[in-house]
């Protein structure tokens, strides 16, 4: 195929990446960790670590691990937890051990839960003990033998630690009763390890770095295995994407989004690294007023988010009076960026704000745009170095420039396959190694590569193919909606028909103002004829829209 984007590309930047150059994702940390020793690595809650305590403490933690009954190279541990401290500990200590992270989200049902433990196998937990109720309630249903239990200020020094603690149980009651015999608390463990001795275990590209569960929303949620090879490439692809723009060992980039996700978790945590730069761990992103402070206390120059935490930000009040000068790069993915969001984006901060795109089982980064663009452009950039981006029909067929069809991709960073599920991988992959990723979209002449939509996502009116991220761009125009989705609804007449769930800026706003808007700005299918107003729309914990639960509520 011709690789019609490297033509686009910023001056200087390599066609290819040598994936050869690291062997795992333990290679590049011990190497950053001797570089930049001294530098800030993680901020929480107005204490730092550095890179010489981050290797400190994932080695104690590494030991600990290996020091486990049954818990060999490959053994499953599973991280439930938000964005502490802890965090890049556990991480970089499971990896370091050689054993497989299985990232879990803390908001998790017991169900959820117990499938997720169920599936991956694994042996240990490390959770926060605000959740350590819902593990006490399916623990006997798992394979898990070794609980770790954290409390959320455990790596703060004291008194802040005891008072943080404190506050969480007594003053917030933000934990609920929980026992679980033979867990053993963070701190303890970390005291274990540094008595231990630590097996640096050989580690080789074809290793399985992270169980990293996708589908939840639309069905039972697969493990994507993605092999230190995965992920040491898609470091490497981020990193010559964007290096060029930034200084080693000088950032700050804002992680707001879950580290548990893959988008915060490659593109944050390990690509930062990399580049010695320091993550300012944000614990609750949904408390903007709270968020919005850390910012005006950490002088920043990145930040990564998905459309929701973007418009979140700009309508605080606060939020356009901090100092935005050292702002390099803002980076939105996860879900489609709104041009409206985009622009007002720019408007407030003097930066722009660029698209990336990638899924779970792209390590996650496919195609982002060059950070030097001056204005949103609608795309979700170009194929990253070492990338190959095929459009394609529904009979596999490669279309030309400017051809809708499924975006399938093919590259080092592919996940290996769906953990213990083939035939799910099947599905997937084609026969020529592309991932079928269930977007839609074109490439032009250019390169640039656009979603019109997921598949599952469009709705066909009177047989006509209907985009919700086309009119939830519109809704976001107006100037009384804080908040929009589309979704189709059945229709006896035409099939589907179009409903707008909105949240409300302005409490005036009425349907027929909607539609009257939408109206001036679409053809008449693609109108929605049945506006739904809300307090707020379901999302996931990383802040997409959940469609599904739009979809088959009640008219």
């Amino acid at each position: 195929m011709e690789k019609i984007w490297l033509k686009s590309y910023p001056p200087g930047m390599p066609a290819e990446v040598n994936v050869a150059e690291f062997s795992s994702i333990r290679d590049i940390l011990e190497k950053s960790v001797a570089k930049f020793r001294d530098r800030p690595a993680y901020r929480n809650m107005g204490f730092t670590l550095t890179f010489g305590d981050l290797d400190r403490l994932s080695r104690d933690f590494a030991a600990f691990l290996q020091s486990l009954p049954g818990m060999k190279k490959g053994e499953r541990v599973a991280i439930m937890m938000p964005n502490l401290l802890q965090y890049p500990v556990a991480l970089f200590g499971t990896l370091r051990a050689g054993m497989t992270v299985v990232n879990v989200n803390p908001l998790y049902t017991p169900r959820e839960l117990e499938h997720q433990l169920k599936d991956s196998g694994a042996r240990t937990v490390v959770i926060v003990e605000n959740f350590a109720h819902t593990l006490q309630q399916v623990l006997a249903n798992t394979p898990v033998e070794h609980v770790v239990v954290t409390a959320i200020g455990d790596l703060l020094p004291v008194p802040k630690r005891f008072l943080v603690n404190f506050a969480v149980r007594n003053v917030k009651k933000m934990v609920p009763h929980w026992r679980i015999d033979g867990a053993i608390g963070f701190r303890q463990a970390l005291r274990r390890g540094a008595a231990e001795k630590y097996e640096n275990v050989p580690l080789a590209r074809d290793d399985i770095a992270f169980l990293q569960y996708t589908g939840g929303t639309t069905g039972v949620a697969k493990g994507a295995m993605l092999t230190h090879g995965n992920i040491v490439a898609n470091m490497l692809q981020a990193h010559a994407w964007i290096s060029r723009d930034l200084e080693e060992g000088r950032e700050v980039i804002i992680t707001a989004l879950p580290l548990y996700h893959i988008f915060s978790l490659t593109a944050n945590a390990l690509v930062f690294m990399k580049l010695g730069g320091c993550n300012v761990l944000i614990t609750n992103p949904r408390d903007i007023p709270g968020f919005v402070k850390e910012l005006a206390a950490n002088p920043f120059t990145c930040i990564t988010g998905v459309n929701t935490l973007f418009n979140a930000l700009l309508n605080d009040p606060n939020f356009a009076s901090l100092d935005f000068k050292g702002l390099k790069m803002a980076l939105g993915g996860g879900t489609a960026v709104q041009r409206a969001v985009a622009e007002r984006w720019k408007k407030v901060t003097g930066a722009p704000l660029v698209e990336a795109y990638g899924l779970t089982e792209t390590s996650p980064a496919a195609c982002i745009n060059p950070l030097s663009i001056k204005a949103f452009n609608g795309s979700i950039g170009l194929p990253i170095p070492s990338t190959e981006v095929s459009i394609r029909d529904d009979d596999g067929k490669e279309l030309p420039p400017n051809g809708v069809g499924e975006i399938c991709i093919r590259g080092p960073q592919v996940m290996k396959g769906y953990w213990q599920r083939p035939d799910e991988t099947a599905k997937v992959m084609t026969a020529d190694g592309f991932l079928k990723t269930g977007d839609v979209g074109y490439m032009d002449e250019a390169g640039y590569v656009y979603i019109t939509d997921r598949k599952k996502d469009m709705i066909l009116v009177s047989g006509f193919n209907v985009y919700p991220n086309e009119i939830e761009g519109v809704l976001a125009m107006h100037e009384g909606i804080l908040e929009a989705a589309a979704v189709g609804v059945p229709d006896e007449k035409s099939g589907e028909v179009v409903k707008a769930v909105v949240v409300r800026k302005d409490p005036s706003l009425t349907a027929e103002q909607v539609i009257a808007h939408c109206k001036a700005h679409l053809t008449g299918y693609k109108v929605p004829k049945i506006v739904e107003f809300r307090d707020e729309l379901p999302k996931t914990p990383v802040g997409k829209v959940l469609r599904r639960e739009l979809r088959d509520a009640p008219k």
